[in-house]
């Protein structure tokens, strides 16, 4: 048939090893020191937390199924539109006027100027490194390799201590053992299943869930009462206009302010000079 697909037979050498000892353990293992046992299918009944569970999703897979959408009520939305503050004014204000200065700036008023290339020297510790580099590239190159010696590298067996003959052994005799040992020697036993009943706390949470959930199913959606939602718009407090009124101000001071009602004024730099407490203090130290 053209679904089915050809079979080849793996060679010999393809095939997986297996291990001289184990092989031999294989061929020579007698089948008669096994037991006949029986096999025993248990069947594990749910508990009553699955059972509720169960029941639970049940309930609520036929509420969805059931669901009537008559029930629904049309509604409309309604977009409020929502006024700018003082801020956002005065945002939009500043960055309108900044676009017509940037639309409305004439090139005219900018002076023409011609770029100067000036060759930096180099200082002299750039002048010293850059000899030292020099003198280190030489003598690298005209490095004379018959000034070296023969030389025989000789390598160093490095005996284990006794911490560590001590370790090997140990394990060579868990394996050994391990190897040797007789599965006859085991007893058969049988596994018995327990079924552990909830306790008191658990019992509770779970009247309590229950409980729960039915006074969510049985809620009556009449006893709802329609609402409307107010949206209310806050204006800004006296302290609020007040601090934006004298941004304002700083604002347009700053913006207004010339520079010619500067007065010159020169820095004296004073060095003042110690106290007679602080050299006695000093010759102390």
């Amino acid at each position: 048939m053209a679904d089915q697909q050809d079979v080849q037979t793996p060679k010999l050498e393809d095939l997986p090893k297996v291990a001289e000892n184990l092989k031999s353990q294989l061929e020579h293992f007698n089948t008669g020191a096994l037991k006949d046992v029986e096999t025993q299918e248990k069947v594990v009944l749910p508990t009553a937390e699955d059972v509720q569970q169960e029941k639970q999703h049940n309930q609520f897979i036929q509420s969805v199924e059931g669901f009537s959408t008559d029930a629904l009520r049309k509604t409309e939305t309604v977009e409020k539109v929502v006024l700018p503050n003082a801020e956002d004014v005065q945002q939009e204000k500043q960055h309108n006027q900044l676009i017509q200065s940037v639309e409305g700036f004439s090139p005219d008023a900018l002076r023409k100027t011609e770029t100067v290339e000036k060759l930096v020297l180099p200082n002299a510790e750039d002048v010293q490194q850059e000899k030292q580099h020099n003198q280190f590239i030489q003598s690298v190159e005209g490095f004379n390799t018959d000034a070296l010696r023969k030389t025989e590298t000789v390598e160093k067996v490095v005996l284990p201590n006794a911490e560590e003959m001590a370790t090997e052994k140990a394990v060579e005799t868990v394996l050994k053992g391990i190897e040797d040992f007789d599965p006859s020697v085991l007893k058969h036993t049988e596994t018995q299943e327990k079924v552990v009943l909830p306790d008191a706390e658990a019992v509770q949470q779970e009247k309590t869930q229950q409980n729960l959930l039915h006074g969510v199913e049985s809620f009556d959606k009449s006893a709802l009462k329609p609402t409307d939602t107010v949206e209310k718009i806050i204006l800004p407090a006296t302290e609020d206009i007040a601090q934006e009124k004298g941004q304002q101000q700083l604002r347009e001071g700053i913006e207004t302010f010339d520079p010619a009602n500067l007065k010159h004024a020169e820095t004296q730099e004073k060095n003042p000079l110690p106290t007679k407490e602080a050299i006695e203090q000093e010759k102390q130290n």
